[in-house]
């Protein structure tokens, strides 16, 4: 619901403003921190405020208030409020909010976000489902692209105004608004957006108490926690109608609590002694007993069929519908009507901005009202809901809430309800749907046939998973093997692959292990579809576990198995593990062979039969990454992603993500690698998986350490070291420890990045890494041991990577064992070793189509060159350096190269102007970005830059998160005022 304009008091009624007397009373401290944010909103920054307190301190009221301040600054104010009973509707908090105003804006204030932000939109807000389209949407584990979008439209909503965006009572959202708030809190609105947030502490969920916790230890959020108000304030509230003792003894019996106070002086002015009536209990709540007698005794004022129009109207919800309050009334809409005047007038309850909408006077009002209907009256309400959304022909989403607190056993009526529920609400709400389908297994008859309850208990497994409750996600796979225990079939197969996948996702490899032998020895010896796939999941489970030898048992046999099936999707998936497998431990030839034989399968195989197993393809390409096929593998894992997201398949989504980056990171695409794990890391989030999402973060790290920001290097790799303490080991842990062992040498901690690389990747020999990449981490192991004066230790580390070198025989295994072997003779002073070792290390790397370690190898090559005497060749090594991995954006690397230039006297010239690191303002920006960030000063929307430089939507996108970040900003506006400050060519700002 949309506001811009104060709420005067006499009209505080009909707005939902609870008033005793004609102004706001007290908080001036907490007032003054709202008008400190609406004043640095104007200047275009964004901001989010969580206002925290317990039931009636007046949460609701100060919101108003700064929606009444905002308003007479002329800012858009846009209100929504979750609800009690009705928490299970995805994004519910924000439709309340957004919906009815987006549904207004003219057709071209939308056309202008891009085609699939408005798809996803579409999903989002019901008012604008017809712009779903033709686009693709993204599948359940990507719903950070729904996020995504609402941020979007916040952004776009603010060019023309500041936004206030008010969502009260958040402790009872939905579990879809509290993702969407969470990634609001980690990427603010790159505009002036203010979130403004009210809730309970005492009965916040968890998960986002944790999420506000972290965003107000970065101090992303403001805080506000409200406390009683003084004697002295409750006196102003109460006015003059009560003496000194009453107003003292209001206070005593309220705490200082303004509702309760209200709700006191209300009963008080009434009658001198508190009458009797029926009693009220507010279960879970901490509310006075006067106060709760005070809410019987103004409910004795309604009349009977009032009364029951009210009680209909605390079923159906908050807020609630005339005609679906007579309906769970059992009375007629005329009479409803009725009533709704006489609630109204008694102020029990108030309108809305929305027409025929109708909310509490208070939340405590309605929970007052609720409890007090008698049990079997409310079953009955509840299932007169559901029969009347039903006849408007309501999803099974919008009807579930009351199907499940009115159905009995054995309804399969209302068990198919909810399971429609839970499978509409899957893809962007899937704790709500794990609900749905748990309220669905709970109303099977006991005769139900095993199968179809397995089928249920999967849907929840899968739907708890998807929410990251991974423990709860596993039990409900556990009860599924518990209905099919010991038996030899296809469901007892799928039970099984279910539980080990779940064990993956916490990182429990070896009760995976187990699980899948146990199945596999419970079915027949003829081939079939489970033994083939128990087969490829074996193998798999083997490369998690870095038994990568072991990985050759299970891949022949699932060959053989799938080859006796005959279904082509599935011969193409296991022809992919010996390749795979050989990949990880040679021979390379036979590797190669094998690949190339499963990539013809893969290959002919058309996209519908493929994306029944998209993963075939994604772990090709994994394996292709280990034989040094970046091309190949590049193309294999982009078919497998966009099969993975066109078929909605969240398991492959989570494997595919790290393997692109890292393929991008070794082609010298920076921009395209850090775009996609930004989103790759707001999934796993999401996910909840610490395998996954550890994953995402050390590949980020390496990005990150290229291009220079080493505190965002440091920190993604920390996070997926603690990540990964408590799994198994293998090769996730193993290659966390790696990557920030990488970043520790590269800040100076080559002690602790030697301590990390033996007692977690395998040893010196470093046994846990697999393939050729056992010589990337040897090379990192040598100069840690030469930054610590131990030149024999790394002889033997760059000794060791020439001997796997020589095993794998590829391309990138020289490079770094080349490099390796050039770095130990530098320091021992053969510089012309090192410059012939270095120079042919360049070389491994180009024929691997590798620019980013091609041009750490001739930077190596320079400096030795540079000592031998022969400066000219240093020079011109160097500068082919420089010059490659500015155009990869590797600065970080290119200053090292520049360095060595400039010990030769040398100064850098580059095709585009530099960015100084250590300058200030404009001057740490590359020519590009500088383009960029002039076109923001215009007022240009990213999609006008990105027109104007013929680049796409997203490299803009990188390129404003590097100018933010150099520039020490976080919006648009911030970005216009420095450079209109510090660049004297920018035009001013459009007014």
């Amino acid at each position: 619901m949309a506001s811009s304009s104060p709420v005067p008091p006499e009209h505080a009624k009909q707005e939902g403003v609870t008033l005793l007397t004609g102004h706001f009373v007290g908080r001036a401290d907490e007032l003054g921190s709202l008008e400190r944010l609406l004043d640095e909103l104007g200047q275009g920054q964004p901001g989010v405020v969580e206002v925290a307190g317990e039931p009636g301190i007046g949460k609701t009221r100060l919101l108003r208030e700064l929606a009444a301040c905002a308003g007479a600054r002329g800012h858009l104010v846009l209100s929504g409020a979750a609800s009690e009973f009705e928490h299970d509707l995805p994004f519910s908090v924000f439709v309340d909010a957004l919906d009815e105003y987006v549904a207004g804006l003219e057709p071209e204030r939308l056309a202008v976000l891009d085609g699939a932000v408005q798809a996803e939109l579409a999903h989002v807000f019901p008012s604008l489902s017809a712009l779903a389209g033709g686009h693709e949407v993204a599948p359940q584990h990507e719903r950070y692209r729904s996020h995504r979008a609402v941020r979007a439209l916040l952004e776009h909503l603010a060019q023309t105004l500041p936004v206030v965006l008010v969502l009260d009572d958040f402790h009872w959202a939905d579990s879809a608004s509290v993702e969407l708030l969470g990634a609001l809190l980690r990427r603010q609105p790159a505009a002036a957006v203010l979130t403004a947030v009210a809730l309970r502490p005492r009965q916040t969920p968890e998960r986002l108490a944790i999420t506000l916790e972290r965003a107000h230890r970065c101090a992303a959020v403001t805080r506000v926690d409200l406390g009683a108000l003084t004697l002295d304030e409750a006196r102003q509230l109460l006015g003059e109608r009560f003496d000194v003792a009453r107003a003292a003894l209001l206070y005593q019996e309220s705490g200082g609590n303004p509702f309760y106070l209200e709700q006191l002086a209300w009963s008080l002015a009434r009658a001198p002694q508190f009458a009797s009536a029926p009693e009220i209990a507010l279960t879970g709540l901490d509310v006075p007993a006067a106060v709760a007698a005070s809410l019987a005794e103004e409910l004795t004022l309604v009349s009977d069929v009032g009364h029951l129009v009210l009680e209909g109207a605390a079923v159906a919800g908050d807020p609630f519908e005339p005609e679906l309050a007579a309906a769970a009334a059992a009375t007629s809409e005329a009479a409803a009507m009725h009533a709704v005047d006489e609630l109204q007038g008694l102020d029990l309850i108030r309108t809305t901005d929305v027409p025929r909408r109708f909310r509490f006077r208070h939340p405590l009002v309605r929970r007052a009202v609720y409890e007090a209907t008698a049990g079997g009256w409310r079953l009955g309400a509840h299932e007169r809901c559901a029969e009347a959304l039903a006849a408007r022909g309501a999803s099974a989403a919008a009807r579930a809430h009351h199907v499940e607190r009115s159905a009995r056993q054995g309804d399969l009526t209302a068990a198919a309800v909810l399971r429609e529920a839970g499978e509409a609400t899957a893809r962007l709400a899937p704790e709500s749907a794990a609900r749905w389908f748990g309220g669905a297994l709970r109303l099977l008859p006991q005769t139900t046939p095993a199968e179809d309850r397995v089928e249920l208990l999967l849907a929840r497994c899968w739907a708890l998973a998807a929410a990251g409750r991974f423990t709860d996600s596993h039990q409900a796979a556990l009860e599924a093997a518990a209905l099919v225990p010991g038996q030899p079939s296809a469901l007892n197969t799928t039970v099984a692959t279910a539980c080990a996948s779940v064990e993956r996702f916490l990182g429990r490899y070896e009760h995976a292990h187990a699980r899948l032998v146990r199945a596999l020895r419970l079915l027949p010896e003829p081939a079939s579809v489970e033994r083939a796939g128990l087969l490829i999941e074996l193998t798999l489970n083997e490369f998690y576990r870095s038994r990568y030898e072991a990985m050759r048992d299970w891949a022949a046999p699932a060959v053989s198995a799938a080859k006796e099936v005959g279904d082509a999707a599935l011969i193409a998936a296991a022809a992919v593990m010996p390749a795979f497998a050989d990949a990880m431990t040679g021979p390379t030839e036979t590797a190669r062979s094998r690949r190339a034989q499963a990539a013809a399968l893969v290959d002919e195989l058309p996209d519908d039969e493929l994306s029944l197993r998209p993963d075939a393809a994604g772990w090709l390409a994994i394996a292709e990454v280990y034989l040094d096929l970046y091309a190949e593998a590049d193309a294999h894992a982009s078919r497998a992603l966009g099969l993975a997201r066109a078929s909605g398949q969240g398991d492959p989504l989570h494997r595919l993500y790290p393997v692109l980056p890292r393929i991008w990171y070794v082609r010298g695409k920076l921009a395209e690698a850090t775009e996609l794990l930004d989103g790759a890391i707001e999934a796993a989030r999401l996910l909840g998986s610490p395998p996954a999402l550890a994953g995402n973060l050390f590949n980020r790290s390496v990005v990150a350490l290229a291009v220079g920001d080493l505190d965002i290097a440091l920190a993604t790799a920390e996070e997926s070291v603690e990540l990964t303490r408590d799994l198994d080991e293998g090769f996730v842990t193993a290659w966390a420890a790696a990557r920030l062992a990488g970043v520790l040498f590269e800040t100076g901690q080559p002690h602790q990045a030697i301590e990390l690389l033996l007692g977690r990747a395998g040893g010196e020999e470093l046994t846990l890494i697999p393939g050729g990449w056992r010589t990337y981490c040897l090379e990192l192991l040598t100069r840690c041991w030469l930054a610590l004066d131990r030149p024999s230790e790394a002889a033997r580390a760059a000794a060791l990577a020439e001997v796997i070198a020589a095993a794998v025989q590829l391309p990138l295994a020289a490079t770094w064992a080349g490099r390796a072997v050039a770095a130990v003779a530098l320091d021992a002073g053969d510089a012309a070793l090192a410059a012939e070792r270095a120079l042919a290390s360049a070389d491994a790397a180009n024929a691997a189509g590798a620019p980013i370690e091609a041009a750490l190898s001739r930077t190596i090559a320079g400096r030795a060159l540079a000592e031998t005497g022969q400066k000219d060749r240093a020079v011109a090594e160097l500068q082919r350096a420089a010059a490659a991995l500015d155009a990869c954006g590797a600065w970080r690397y290119r200053q090292s190269a520049e360095r060595e230039l400039g010990k030769l006297g040398h100064r850098p010239h580059r095709r585009t102007r530099p960015g100084k690191a250590s300058g200030p303002g404009i001057e740490s920006l590359t020519g590009r970005e500088l383009q960029v960030a002039r076109l923001v000063v215009d007022r240009k929307t990213n999609p006008q830059i990105a027109a104007e430089l013929f680049l796409s939507q997203k490299t803009i996108e990188t390129h404003l998160r590097n100018i933010f970040h150099k520039m020490g900003v976080t919006t648009r506006a911030a970005l216009a005022r420095a450079v209109e400050r510090t660049d004297p060519t920018a035009s001013p700002r459009p007014r």
